[in-house]
């Protein structure tokens, strides 16, 4: 280890920059967020720094004009940001001189101290440095890092101090305290204050305080929408709970790639349900969701695309109310969305459509008894979930019902994967297409004159791609 990780106090306490380019606007910046008083020595600042120093102008300080020796005196720290080499050497050698910490713009060597590429979460900071050796790769860690840690992580340290003399009443012993709050920050306390839930954190920290062993029973449940296959469309929230769950149950429509990046050592449970064969009843889901929860673990219900567009996410958090489960829920991108997108199909544009219906191919006694007037009405896009085995009466019934049978349609098979095919035709040649390309599920089925853009702004381009043209003599890759 080159250099002492130190996080330094600066509140209130002059600090100097020399300079007043854009480097110096950057390290301004930063001092003043630390609560500093910096000076800055330059004959012309950049307009932005200008402004920069107007909303401060009580913290702030400029004196127009070249740097001189004895500038160096009576601060805390020291910044040289200037364009001339020899300027920034004189500033480094007079602070070191003084030993006064200096930070040399570009000049590592010349540097007593460097500045980190930092996570800020106030309080909470996290600091990330390659000592000078690559700050590019620094900013990337610091960006991997942004996407794992919540940006209300702050507010729950903050919450923690609040109750730090508290606790140390209620626990006497130190590793009791520690314990406490151990299982504390890995519980339901603290994704309540990650979901905004404030006020209901509390409450529960409250409650966990009174309890005789200051434990909680109880598990959690996490509904999570997975999205429409591709890994890199799940959100921050969905990749962080994923890797803290104690156990997972999961769909079959969750792709074996995004499943992979859930913790290594939860235990994985399936439930998947194709038609006609349920691996595990709805009802039984429900009870197992309970049934783990109330085991004290942490529970990840990952589901395909959002669970709440078909996919009786509702059902599921009824019954967990019904039962007093902890539960948060977690949206994911349906598919309508994301395999419309990665096909180049809009949903909505004011040339062709003014509105979107979402209905399901496959209810729940098997039929397709759908309000089929409402879905032929002009200048929508329709779109089908699950509706393979069901294209035919789709077909036929939008053409009963006065949509044209000229009407564009498309049929996405394997959306937003590396096996996504597009299928375009009409509502009349659409059904024979699919036979004869012998397509499986998951499909998505969109129905409207969007579908002809697809030529034009299609660009995904996936390795087994195939296009519309070439369907209809191309077999289905091997899996």
């Amino acid at each position: 280890m080159k250099r002492y990780p130190i996080f330094m106090c600066l509140e209130q306490r002059p600090c100097l920059v020399v300079g007043g380019g854009k480097v110096a606007l950057r390290k301004t910046e930063s001092l003043l967020q630390s609560g500093a008083r910096p000076t800055l020595i330059a004959p012309e600042l950049d307009s932005e720094l200008v402004n920069l120093l107007q909303q401060y102008p009580n913290q702030t300080t400029w004196q127009p004009r070249e740097f001189q020796d004895q500038d160096i005196a009576g601060h805390s720290l020291v910044i040289a940001a200037t364009n001339n080499p020899t300027v920034n050497a004189r500033v480094a050698e007079l602070a070191n001189a003084r030993q006064v910490p200096v930070n040399v713009v570009d000049n590592q060597a010349a540097c007593s101290f460097i500045l980190p590429s930092v996570v800020d979460r106030s309080p909470v900071m996290i600091a990330v440095s390659t000592g000078g050796a690559s700050p590019v790769l620094a900013r990337q860690l610091r960006m991997k890092l942004e996407t794992m840690i919540p940006s209300s992580c702050g507010q729950l340290a903050a919450i923690t101090e609040e109750y730090r003399e508290i606790v140390k009443q209620r626990f006497a012993d130190p590793e009791q305290r520690k314990q406490f709050w151990e299982q504390t920050l890995r519980g339901p306390f603290a994704e309540l204050v990650y979901a905004g839930n404030v006020s209901a954190a509390r409450h529960m920290l409250n409650e966990l305080l009174t309890q005789a062993d200051a434990t909680s029973s109880v598990g959690e449940v996490y509904l999570v929408g997975a999205g429409p296959g591709d890994p890199d469309l799940l959100t921050f929230r969905a990749l962080r709970l994923m890797q803290q769950a104690d156990v997972v149950v999961y769909d079959r429509l969750v792709a074996k790639s995004i499943l992979e990046m859930a913790s290594q050592t939860a235990e994985r449970i399936y439930v998947g349900k194709e038609k006609s064969k349920h691996a595990v009843p709805q009802e039984g889901i429900n009870a197992l969701l309970v049934r783990l929860a109330k085991q004290g673990k942490r529970v990840l219900r990952l589901k395909g695309g959002d669970p709440f567009i078909f996919g009786r996410g509702g059902e599921e958090i009824e019954t967990l109310a019904e039962n007093g489960i902890p539960f948060q829920v977690v949206p994911g991108i349906t598919a309508a969305s994301g395999c419309a997108s990665y096909a180049g199909i809009p949903l909505t544009h004011r040339d062709y459509a003014q509105s979107c219906t979402f209905a399901t191919g496959h209810l729940k006694d098997g039929t397709i008894d759908l309000d089929w007037e409402k879905l032929a009405q002009p200048r929508q896009t329709v779109v089908f979930y699950m509706g393979l085995t069901g294209i035919e009466v789709i077909s036929r019934e939008l053409i009963k019902h006065g949509t044209p049978s000229t009407m564009p349609a498309a049929l996405i098979e394997q959306g937003t994967t590396r096996n996504q095919r597009v299928h375009i035709g009409t509502l009349a040649t659409l059904p024979e297409l699919v036979k004869q390309g012998s397509v499986r599920a998951p499909t998505l089925t969109i129905v409207g004159e969007v579908v002809q853009l697809h030529e034009k702004l299609h660009w995904y381009q996936p390795e087994r791609h195939v296009t519309a043209s070439e369907f209809s003599r191309t077999p289905k890759p091997q899996e």
